[in-house]
Order: structure tokens, then C-alpha cells, then sequence
């Protein structure tokens, strides 16, 4: 085999740089829901449950199409497919400023941001999977302290431009950056190292055999025959239903102890910040000590942070709460690509993260209309605080039965 060299500058970069920009305009606005939250219940008198649907629309549809987007990409690519969801998110923020029915927010929000929202997830974390082998745990740190960083600047942002200009002209502003800064980053980004004549982690191509191990891996109906594919199925969904419960819920749950919206915005912003650190060191650690061991771990300080919530009374207790909280939110989000990739190598990541990621999306959208629901009945939070420390302890006894996909050479 002819001596691999490595480029003076690997484009894989330039690709994670993309794939942070996405991760960080496309969730972070996502979750910047919960700060309109009190603004709809203010001038429509809607149910927190009502509003709370459009939220889990958005993300049972995201997740679903992620499988659509994630098989498209292995076989086309990201660049076609970020420009027509960025579009589709812009659309559906800028109609959101004219928001007057409550068919319209589902339609808006549940449906056209949704579509949006679907690209968000998959292309970055597949695309990232592809490009990099030595360092992928450490590159989708990168990519994910993205999604802190927007959680980090997006829902102050959102919170001072309600203040300043109203929620109304807040979406238009939000839609606008939504659609510069996704379609700029997607154009950067390509398929695999293979369309720049390169190896994964910067080596150049030089043999038959090399392209080759770009897409070895399982197929999705042998994954599908697995148990340890069903199990992280599973596990997908109980993450997916304590996180997005926290971020629909814990704004308005922090405005019901009396403390201001921009304040309370401030928690999700915690939450963003203090995660970037917690997907950064993940990303460093997967490539050290493995997936499934910082998967238990990660359960582990999701049920201390549920626990404290419960006796937080005061601001600093919740902000304790957000950092707590946010260890365990980038740890998740950033281990599942590489296990996915670890377990059933890369061929079909796409469409196997894109089922896991549906999976997620499916206890996503589920959780916070049930919060919700509960409010609405008893119009308290506590047990569903409780729920979710459930649901964290089954994480744990799912994550410890994994065992490695055994597959044929």
C-alpha cells in the first residue's frame, strides 16, 4: 500500500465549523420556544398543553423526516437538503409573526418549522461521523458545543428582542438569521472525504482499499435484527423525554415561582453554556473511555439534577439546577452519534441515527405535552419532575445491558 500523506489543510474543518453553525442556529432557536411561551398565553388565554402540542409537533415530525433526511444524505448529501430545510425553518418563523389561530401555530410551527428543524440533528452528526475515525468523539464535541453555544446566545437574545420589539417582530428577526446562517454553513459542507480525495482524519486517498473503508459497517436490516439497536432505540426515547420536557417547561415553571421572564430565560441559557463544556469534554473522553460508560454516567447526573429541581426554590437554585443539568444535556446529545457509528459502523449512519434520532423525537414530543397536561390538571410541576427521575433510572438499566454488535468481517 502506497504511504498515505496528510494534507496542509484538511477540509474536515472547515466541515465541523459548518456542522457547529447548524447545530447551533437550528437548535438553539428551537429552544428558545419555551421563551414565547408565557407571550402566547398572555394574548391567546391558550392551554399550556395547547401550546405545548406545537413544540412536540415540531420535533415527533423533525424526527421522523430525519430518517428521510438521514438516507438521503447517504446517498446525495447535505448541501441540496440543508438548503431546502433552512428555508422551510425561515418560512415557518417569519409566519409565526403573524400568528393568530391556534390552527396557525400548528401548521407554522408543528408542520413548516418542524421540516425545518429536520436537518438540524442528522446531516451535522453523520456528516462529522464520516470525516473523522480517530477523532470522531472529540470532532462531535466540537459540533455539539454548537447546539450550547446557541443554547448559550439564542434565548437571551430571543428574551431581549421580545422586550425591545414584541414576540411578533422578534420571530421575523430569529426566522431571518435562521435562514443566512443555516443555508451559508450547509453549502460548506460535502458527503464524506471521498469528494475531496481524502481519508477520514486527513490522509490522502491513495488506494482501492482505502475508499472502501469509508463505508463499511451493517446495513439497516441487519441492525434491525439486533437487540442492542432496539435498546438504544429505547434509550433515545426515555433522553428525548426528559430534555425536551426541561426546556419546554422550565421558563414558565421558573415565571410560576415569581421570577422574571429574562431571568428565567437566563436558566436556558445555563444550560447552554455550562453544556458546551460537558459536550467538549465528552467528545474527548468517547475516544478514552467509551460510550456506554459516560452514557451511565450521564443518567446518573440527570437524576441528581431532577432531584435538586424538585427543592429549587429560589433563582441560584435553579441556575445550580441548569448547570447540574447541563453536564448530562451535552454529554447525551453528543455520545449517541458515535455509539451509533461504534456499534454499526458507517454505512448506513444516516438512516440508523436518523431512526435513533426519531426515536428521541418521539419521547420529545410526548413528554412535554403530558408536562403540560399535568400542569393543567393539578398546575404544579412536581410530579412530573418525579416521572422523569423514572424514566432517567430506566436509562441506566438499559445502558447496562449494551454489549457489542458482533458482525461478519
Amino acid at each position: 500500500m502506497a504511504q498515505k500523506r496528510r494534507s496542509r489543510f484538511f477540509y474536515g474543518y472547515l466541515v465541523v465549523a459548518g456542522c457547529f453553525v447548524i447545530q447551533g442556529t437550528g437548535i438553539g432557536t428551537f429552544n428558545t420556544f419555551g421563551i414565547f411561551f408565557k407571550e402566547f398565553l398572555a394574548e391567546f388565554g391558550w392551554s399550556r398543553a395547547a401550546i405545548s402540542a406545537a413544540s412536540s409537533g415540531a420535533f415527533l415530525l423533525a424526527g421522523l423526516l430525519g430518517i428521510v433526511v438521514g438516507n438521503m444524505n447517504d446517498r446525495f448529501g447535505p448541501r441540496l437538503i440543508m438548503a431546502v430545510t433552512g428555508s422551510s425553518y425561515c418560512l415557518g418563523l417569519l409566519l409565526m409573526s403573524q400568528l393568530s389561530a391556534m390552527w396557525q401555530l400548528y401548521l407554522f410551527y408543528s408542520v413548516i418549522v418542524g421540516m425545518g428543524l429536520s436537518s438540524t440533528d442528522v446531516i451535522p452528526l453523520t456528516t462529522t461521523a464520516r470525516w473523522f475515525v480517530r477523532k470522531r468523539g472529540m470532532m462531535t464535541g466540537i459540533v455539539k458545543v454548537g447546539t450550547g453555544t446557541g443554547q448559550l446566545i439564542m434565548p437571551l437574545m430571543t428574551s431581549i428582542f421580545i422586550v425591545t420589539y414584541g414576540w411578533r417582530i422578534s420571530y421575523i428577526i430569529v426566522g431571518t438569521l435562521v435562514f443566512v446562517l443555516m443555508i451559508a454553513s450547509g453549502q460548506l459542507l460535502r458527503r464524506d472525504p471521498g469528494q475531496k480525495g481524502l481519508l477520514p482524519d486527513g490522509d490522502a486517498k491513495t488506494t482501492v482499499s482505502d475508499a472502501h473503508l469509508l463505508e463499511q459497517g451493517v446495513s439497516l436490516g441487519e441492525a434491525a435484527l439486533t437487540r442492542q439497536f432496539w435498546i438504544i432505540c429505547v434509550i433515545n426515547l426515555l433522553i428525548g423525554s426528559c430534555a425536551m420536557t426541561v426546556f419546554v417547561h422550565i421558563v414558565p415553571h421558573a415565571t410560576d415561582l415569581g421570577i422574571s421572564p429574562i431571568a428565567s430565560a437566563g436558566i436556558l441559557s445555563t444550560i447552554g453554556g455550562v453544556s458546551m463544556v460537558g459536550r467538549l469534554v465528552t467528545g474527548i473522553a468517547i475516544d478514552k473511555i467509551g460510550n456506554k460508560r459516560l452514557m451511565i454516567v450521564f443518567f446518573l447526573i440527570l437524576i441528581a439534577s431532577l432531584l435538586w429541581v424538585q427543592a429549587s426554590k429560589e433563582l441560584w437554585m435553579l441556575y445550580v439546577f441548569g448547570a447540574i443539568y447541563a453536564l448530562s444535556h451535552g454529554g447525551f446529545f453528543t455520545v449517541i452519534s458515535p455509539i451509533v457509528a461504534e456499534l454499526f459502523g458507517i454505512s448506513s449512519h444516516g438512516v440508523l441515527f436518523g431512526i435513533t434520532s426519531f426515536c428521541l423525537t418521539i419521547g420529545g414530543s410526548i413528554g412535554p405535552f403530558l408536562a403540560g397536561y399535568v400542569f393543567d390538571v393539578i398546575h404544579s410541576y412536581q410530579l412530573v419532575f418525579f416521572v422523569l427521575v423514572g424514566l432517567a433510572v430506566a436509562g441506566v438499566i438499559l445502558t447496562s445491558l449494551l454489549r457489542p454488535v458482533v458482525t461478519e468481517p
